[in-house]
């Protein structure tokens, strides 16, 4: 009360009722408030170790069998548009359980569901690995259930970061995080290749991914915890819940984000691009190597391809690279330019449709200017996957961030890799269809088959410059009253910057 007097508090009268004064000077309890929860700082720093090693595994699994791509075509006996479809199987199953998982992620133990996806995906890869050439269709049924484990992880633990780090912290690790995309894709090429190499027998490479992926799932339940949704906002637990809503009511909701929705359509090309070069560039750089008479055709497996190895490597290093420097730039041109994350996005996909054109019409040229804008190309492509799931994290309200992943990954699957594999080996086997049967030939067709992706990435390029003109608005409209974040009322920014969500460490102060 105002000059200093106690606040005095009703006491119950007869029959329970409210509302009688209380004896003079009788002081009211303090009120009962939620406690916040924290999280050791070292903790934290370890569960995101763990869910980069997953991330890692995860993005391993999507790539191993196109390290492999000559070898399994040789062994099932399948054309370029069916093998094409190996990894429209894995992402198409991907995309349609996706939203289910994001629904259980935004209601449900995320842990629980990451851990059963894993078991999921590593039990359906280790099977695979001994189905008989006469059962081709039990492979790519089994790529499909790979795929269905790893939409789990994919969709969850993006937001577990995003609960457990604040502002430019968050964007550091999520940089991280998202490295290990092309780090893990690089990888499951390498690992493919050197595997086959080594025992002479691809299937190998399926059948020690699963001894990494129990120890991931050992390190899961052990150290990773499931925080509050929205923990990272609000420093108390079911602040950011509000009432839950349906997950109709969170798909209008996220139909009516403009940024969420322009941003989407970026990823959607991107995904398109990137599935296409990983599943066929090294089977393009092949054959490139064959008509400049570096190496003989290969017609027996196990195939030779060294280029599984060069464009691994090529990928970890311009992915390590590239998501660094495009966190980086986010995380300082931010703070005196509000939309820099969807430009840095719009410029650096504009800029990697040149690069990429030039890397395939010079390739039956000069193979080694091939690989330069080939590298650079990738460079730009790999700016761009911590700024986006940034900018995710910034315009949805924390209650229904799951739904938002599932829904980006489900849209940029649908429209992006989960077709653009089998739609590029298709065209090229449509084109070898009318031509010669010759190494020159199919090399021509499968880079004619590439030329889409030029076209597809400058569209993304245009997404996201209409990101930017959404992107403050929603970013407001995620901290207003009602929607499950805490309004400029109840919690003052510069209070969240400085409590810590991490339990005895002081508020990170911002680089210039």
């Amino acid at each position: 009360m105002a000059g200093g007097m106690s606040a005095e508090c009703p006491e119950p009268g007869p029959g329970g009722a409210e509302g009688q004064s209380p004896g003079p000077g009788r002081q009211c309890p303090p009120p009962i408030t939620p406690a916040p929860w924290s999280l050791p700082r070292w903790r934290a720093y370890v569960a995101a170790a763990v869910l980069c090693y997953i991330n890692l595994l995860n993005y391993m699994n999507w790539f191993i069998i196109a390290g492999v791509l000559l070898d399994v075509q040789e062994v099932f006996q399948i054309s370029d548009s069916h093998a094409g479809l190996l990894q429209t199987v894995f992402i198409g199953c991907l995309l349609l359980s996706a939203p289910v998982f994001g629904y259980l992620g935004d209601r449900y133990s995320r842990k629980t569901t990451m851990s059963f996806g894993i078991l999921l995906w590593s039990g359906a890869g280790l099977s695979s690995s001994f189905i008989s050439p006469r059962y081709s269709w039990l492979f790519f049924l089994s790529r499909g259930v790979v795929g269905t484990g790893s939409a789990s992880y994919a969709t969850i633990a993006p937001t577990v970061l995003g609960d457990l780090f604040v502002r430019d912290e968050r964007t550091r690790v999520l940089a991280v995080f998202y490295i290990f995309i092309p780090v893990g894709s690089g990888l499951g090429y390498v690992l493919g290749s050197a595997v086959t190499t080594l025992t002479g027998n691809w299937r190998w490479a399926l059948r020690i991914m699963p001894c990494l992926e129990a120890v991931a799932l050992i390190l899961l339940i052990l150290l990773v915890p499931d925080p509050p949704r929205g923990a990272a906002e609000t420093q108390r637990e079911g602040a950011a819940g509000g009432s839950r809503s349906s997950w109709c009511e969170d798909v209008r909701y996220l139909g009516k984000n403009w940024s969420f929705v322009w941003s989407t359509l970026g990823v959607t090309a991107m995904a398109f691009v990137t599935g296409a070069l990983g599943f066929w560039a090294p089977k393009f750089l092949l054959e490139a190597r064959v008509v400049h008479g570096l190496q003989p055709p290969c017609f027996q497996e196990p195939c030779s391809n060294p280029d599984s190895l060069i464009f691994g490597s090529l990928t970890i290093m311009t992915g390590v690279i590239g998501v660094i420097l495009g966190a980086e730039a986010a995380r300082r041109y931010k703070k005196v330019i509000p939309r820099a994350e969807p430009l840095i996005c719009a410029s650096s996909l504009l800029a990697t449709a040149p690069c990429l054109y030039l890397a395939l019409v010079l390739a039956p040229t000069t193979l080694l200017a091939s690989y330069v804008f080939l590298g650079l190309g990738e460079l730009l492509l790999s700016c761009n996957w911590a700024v986006v799931a940034d900018i995710l994290l910034s315009v949805v309200v924390p209650r229904c961030r799951g739904t938002a992943e599932a829904l980006q990954i489900t849209v940029g699957h649908i429209l992006g890799d989960a077709g653009s594999p089998y739609l590029t080996g298709l065209i090229s086997s449509v084109l070898r269809a009318r031509r010669p049967d010759s190494y020159l030939q199919r090399f021509l067709s499968l880079q004619q088959s590439f030329l889409c992706c030029t076209f597809v990435i400058a569209l993304g390029g245009g997404c996201f410059l209409l990101t930017a003109l959404y992107l403050e608005r929603d970013e407001a409209r995620a901290w207003q009253p009602g929607t499950g974040t805490p309004d400029s009322k109840d919690v003052d920014s510069n209070d969240l910057e400085r409590q810590g969500l991490l339990s005895g460490a002081a508020a990170s102060t911002e680089e210039p």
